[in-house]
């Protein structure tokens, strides 16, 4: 057999851009940290974009500091800065806009790569069905973790929560924090659509445009995603809760026909019957926090409802 007879020699690797986003320096030292996981990667990427969010100061600092600190990477570090007036999704888009490879490839600032992922999240392009593939953004806390808190709510930190899938398979709605998709797909429709839920916009679409199967979550691309302590409180769970399920109202109108709450559905379902045994069976240990979490974990729904309802009536 000849190698363009082989169909394993026949696959060939996807160029791969990877793009951050910024926009404070409050989070210098984890943007730092997230690039040089980057450059610590066992796959190297075709080339790595960080987009500087409406922050001249920082962008100018970004321009000066980080090219050399990166610099014994293969590749070049481009720093530009978001075009658009809107946040998130216009520096994602003004990244992919720019960008030549045939993946893009998001990490977060304040996330670090572990040296696999970026392996492991693109060999499932080598399926040409998919066109979209989402990682687990594993929870780093700055302190501990609230036992109160119940796992299937990190969500509110834009992490890996439990119920998402334990082998790659298809999902409904990828993690903005470590997330993928193919450059062509993304700009057939201008780039992302929605600013906050960028994530949700872009999983919908592509679902919509190529099937369920077309998404796929693999756990094994796993990056490490920090969480400070101000985001381990009441106030803080409670506004997520709420005003996240309230935004996502604006963002399924825009969706169109590619709008559902099939994942929304799902989650609850699958949340609060698995929770019933999952904390059962804490309780049963002696963990006398599982009705708390149970019961957080039904306040969280609740309030993810009233947020639906209230940004209806608005």
């Amino acid at each position: 057999m000849t190698p363009s007879e082989d169909p394993v020699a026949a696959v060939v690797k996807p160029r791969v851009s990877v793009i951050i986003c910024a926009y404070t320096l409050d989070r210098w030292q984890l943007l730092q940290r997230a690039l040089l996981s980057v450059v610590a990667q066992d796959q190297v990427p075709h080339e790595v974009l960080l987009c500087v969010d409406h922050n001249p100061a920082m962008f100018e600092r970004c321009d000066e500091e980080l090219p050399p600190l990166v610099a014994g990477a293969p590749w070049t570090l481009q720093v530009m800065q978001n075009r658009f007036d809107t946040r998130l999704g216009g520096a994602r888009t003004t990244a992919a806009e720019i960008a030549t490879g045939d993946v893009l490839v998001f990490l977060d600032d304040d996330a670090a790569a572990t040296p696999n992922w970026l392996r492991m999240l693109t060999k499932n392009y080598e399926d040409p069905t998919v066109v979209a593939v989402g990682g687990a953004p594993i929870a780093r806390y700055e302190t501990q973790r609230p036992p109160w808190l119940p796992l299937e709510c990190n969500w509110i930190f834009g992490c890996a929560y439990r119920g998402m899938p334990e082998h790659v398979g298809p999902i409904d709605h990828m993690i903005g924090a470590n997330m993928s998709v193919r450059r062509e797909l993304l700009m057939s429709w201008g780039g992302f659509q929605s600013d906050n839920h960028d994530d949700m916009d872009l999983s919908h679409r592509a679902i919509h445009a190529h099937g369920p199967t077309a998404v796929i979550y693999d756990p094994t691309a796993i990056v490490h995603h920090f969480v400070p302590s101000s985001r381990l409180t009441w106030n803080y769970f409670w506004r997520r809760c709420f005003f996240v399920n309230k935004g996502k109202v604006a963002a399924f109108r825009e969706l169109g026909q590619a709008s559902n709450l099939k994942a929304e559905f799902r989650f609850v379902a699958r949340s609060l019957t698995r929770a019933v045994g999952y904390e059962g069976r804490a309780l049963l240990k002696g963990d006398l926090y599982a009705p708390v979490r149970y019961l957080a974990l039904v306040t969280a729904i609740a309030l993810g409802g009233a947020g639906a309802v209230a940004g209806r009536l608005r």
